[in-house]
């Protein structure tokens, strides 16, 4: 066997078969949804309808967040210029970091940090959030998450919270992020409404998700609102134009209802 031999775990295509981690994928079309094929490649097993039901919805949650968020602007940006729409897309993705996007992986750290310490220690949920807060605040260090420039109360973590406990998926981390909300106003002063991040930080957690891939639910699921903003800058805008981060107006639909 040569030294170059390596080998793969999730996928194996021959001719007319093509399988993802043992499924053969002619059989999973039409049979599975898109969020239930996402958690089987990168958990390596088939979810429960309930589960593939939640993944959707955290999926739905980050689609899109309006014209302004680094993410948007750049793929704007790069797509003036006149590059094609992986590029752009491509560069709208690079945008997403430990500040825009990347609060998933932080706040699931920081979830099972607390739950590791409490179950160590024996001490109650409510002070081992206590202890780890206070030892951020000592060290400056912010919990991901929560907090947001322009919601007070962020609709979405109701909703994902709601529907979790309705599929029967609600766990020990959410609880913990309920805890975290709560233990950050006693700790800081400050009101920090846990945002969508935090929301599905506490679920990918009871799902057993590893923090490494965390970020890549808000990552799939940017890429379809990133794709949307492109498009509409390449057929709607002017080639080399400013774009401002701050002076734009949304035009589409009034609210609708379904």
């Amino acid at each position: 066997m040569s030294d170059l031999h390596w080998k793969t775990a999730i996928s194996d295509v021959e001719p007319n078969k093509v399988k993802v981690r043992g499924y053969p994928v002619d059989q999973l079309i039409g049979r599975i949804s898109f969020a239930q094929a996402v958690y089987l490649v990168w958990k390596g097993e088939m979810p429960s309808p309930e589960v593939g039901k939640l993944i959707d919805a955290i999926l739905v949650s980050s689609v899109d967040h309006g014209a302004g968020p680094p993410s948007v602007l750049t793929a704007r940006t790069v797509t003036s210029t006149g590059a094609e729409l992986n590029s752009a897309v491509a560069a709208g993705i690079q945008a997403i970091s430990r500040y825009h996007g990347g609060a998933i992986e932080e706040g699931m750290r920081l979830f099972i940090r607390i739950n590791t310490k409490r179950k160590e220690t024996g001490d109650s949920l409510e002070k081992a959030v206590q202890d780890v807060l206070k030892e951020m605040k000592s060290q400056k260090q912010r919990a991901s998450g929560f907090g947001h420039r322009l919601h007070k109360q962020d609709p979405r973590t109701q909703r994902l919270f709601a529907l979790a406990r309705d599929l029967g998926l609600a766990g020990e981390h959410m609880e913990t992020a309920l805890a975290v909300e709560k233990g950050l106003k006693e700790v800081t002063g400050r009101s920090l409404p846990m945002n969508v991040d935090g929301a599905i930080a506490a679920l990918l957690c009871d799902l057993e998700i590893p923090p490494e891939i965390g970020n890549a639910f808000f990552i799939l699921s940017r890429v379809a609102g990133l794709v949307a903003h492109v498009h509409e800058e390449k057929t709607k805008m002017r080639p080399m134009r400013k774009i401002h981060p701050t002076d734009f107006e949304y035009d589409g639909p009034s609210e609708r209802k379904l």
